[in-house]
């Protein structure tokens, strides 16, 4: 019997791409999948019944799933996801905040409404959904969050300064609710996904066929991380990159401090500038590690 059934798992922006191969892979491992899509276009504009058409697609195939189509953006919105999967099928075990929408352009030339909206949508919108359901699981001491990033944040990426801060904002997030959640068995990870969807088809000269992908840039292939992050023995306050079949993950590193007097000055910073950023001894470090290694020492 597959871990996963009966869980009910919560994925946003599922009507199509990334998070449309989370929820028929759930579905097939037997959770019931609450699949929430505004059905609007890559670039958050427009309407339709995305949802809807992944819901038939998992019932046809013998599952369990329900469609919202509200927006993650609005806190009212936010929240009715949630409240559905709850009137529906009892609880939520697991959150993939995977809704997303990209307005490039440079910075320069960048209105500030489209940092605005990519905000909303991205930052705003998962840690809305995640608010919504963090009480559930907390009180019943389960859950399983995933927090979706992008290596445009986490590397950069040129034209996406609206995007990239949104998506570190990710594992800023992951981060906090990696420790809060610790004690209550809440799991919270990233995921910086590669693949071919309906958002990359919004960038000037890509050339994408969101609804017949190349096989090795299928959403599907990143799914098997998202899983793993969702699973009974997931690890927290870790990222996974996936995409092309290909996995890695990313960690924060810090090298050992340099230490000076109480009078050090810039020329005394200057001259130790090539040790300060050498990074050749550096450790992970993380909030979470720090609290598991006070934990061990009491």
């Amino acid at each position: 019997m597959s871990e996963f059934k009966d869980k009910v798992v919560v994925i946003t922006g599922a009507g199509g791409g990334l998070g449309k191969a989370h929820a028929l892979e759930f579905a097939r491992r037997g959770a019931k999948v609450v699949v929430n899509d505004l059905g609007g276009s890559g670039d958050g504009t427009g309407s339709g019944d995305a949802a809807d058409a992944v819901v038939d697609e998992i019932t046809a195939a013998g599952g369990t799933a329900i469609a919202n189509k509200a927006s993650v953006s609005s806190k009212e919105g936010a929240q009715s996801i949630v409240d559905d999967a709850v009137s529906k099928f009892g609880t939520i075990d697991i959150l993939i905040n995977n809704a997303g929408i990209l307005r490039d352009k440079s910075f320069k030339k960048m209105d500030m409404s489209d940092w605005d909206i990519v905000m909303d949508v991205h930052l705003n919108g998962s840690g809305y959904v995640t608010k919504a359901a963090w009480p559930v699981m907390y009180e019943k001491n389960y859950g399983r969050i995933v927090f979706t990033s992008s290596s445009s944040g986490i590397y950069g990426n040129f034209g996406q300064a609206n995007y990239g801060a949104a998506k570190m904002g990710m594992l800023g997030l992951m981060n906090v609710l990696a420790i809060e959640g610790l004690s209550k068995n809440i799991k919270v990870n990233c995921l910086a996904p590669a693949a071919e969807t309906r958002l990359i088809g919004t960038i000037p000269g890509m050339d994408v066929n969101p609804d017949n992908p190349d096989p090795m840039r299928h959403p599907k292939l990143v799914t098997p991380a998202v899983v793993l992050l969702c699973a009974e023995g997931a690890p927290t306050n870790k990222t996974i990159h996936a995409g092309n079949g290909r996995f890695a993950s990313s960690a924060t590193f810090v090298n050992k401090d340099l230490q000076f007097g109480a009078d050090v000055s810039y020329e005394d910073l200057l001259a130790k500038q090539d040790e300060l950023f050498d990074l050749s001894d550096a450790k992970e470090m993380s909030g979470l590690i720090r609290v598991l290694q006070q934990q061990q020492k009491k």
